[in-house]
């Protein structure tokens, strides 16, 4: 990000442009100017002007100190993850951390590896490591989805909750309109064959079987 200039900054198409022989990978990308971002390089842009104007020269680098371009920022880096609370950080971490977070607001992988600049998906599994947090919130995901999916089954074929095995039901056919009194095994069978995929798992093939093996 040092050598960028404000050639590769597309304020109207909304996007920075890194150059071939530029990125880690020696190959361009463009990467979108999400409101956060947006809003850094336009506070450096009205910096930028600012001192254009007042020292009559043209600066093309995007960061730049006092209009000099930037060759290291080490030692500001260090100031600032001991000010954050967050001591012995490198920049490269906070790679990861975007990884972790493409993962987390569901960006397809695809579009990930092209955001972050990984040609290899083994490259990327690498930064995307599911953390316990990670794992919590797929499990309380999975645990709503089948709440759902047990709400809408009861709503759609029974009058109540199913709270005896042996209880007889009412189920009513949405499409002929008709109704019948079944015990709760004649019921699931019933629901087996007439539903497709309400509770989530498909019902059986006629006429075709899988064996499970343990070896």
């Amino acid at each position: 990000m040092l050598p960028l200039t404000w050639a590769q900054v597309d304020f109207a198409g909304g996007f920075v442009r890194l150059e071939p022989r530029t990125t880690k990978n020696n190959e361009g990308r463009a990467f979108p100017l999400i409101p956060d971002l947006r809003a850094v390089f336009e506070r450096q842009r009205a910096l930028t002007e600012a001192l254009q104007a007042a020292g009559g020269r043209i600066i093309p680098w995007v960061f730049h100190r006092e209009g000099v371009p930037i060759h290291s920022f080490r030692r500001a880096w260090i100031t600032a993850c001991n000010a954050a609370g967050v001591p012995g950080r490198l920049p490269h971490d906070f790679r990861r951390t975007a990884v972790r977070n493409l993962e987390r607001a569901g960006v397809p992988r695809s579009a990930a590896m092209k955001l972050v600049g990984h040609k290899k998906e083994a490259i990327y599994r690498r930064y995307a490591i599911a953390d316990e947090s990670m794992l919590r919130e797929a499990a309380a995901k999975l645990a709503a989805l089948h709440d759902a999916q047990r709400e809408a089954l009861r709503k759609v074929y029974f009058e109540g909750p199913l709270k005896s095995f042996d209880k007889v039901q009412t189920w009513s056919d949405p499409a002929g309109g008709s109704s019948l009194k079944l015990r709760a095994p004649q019921l699931v069978g019933t629901l087996r064959k007439k539903m497709v995929g309400r509770d989530g798992i498909e019902p059986p093939t006629p006429g075709f079987s899988v064996l499970c093996s343990t070896n």
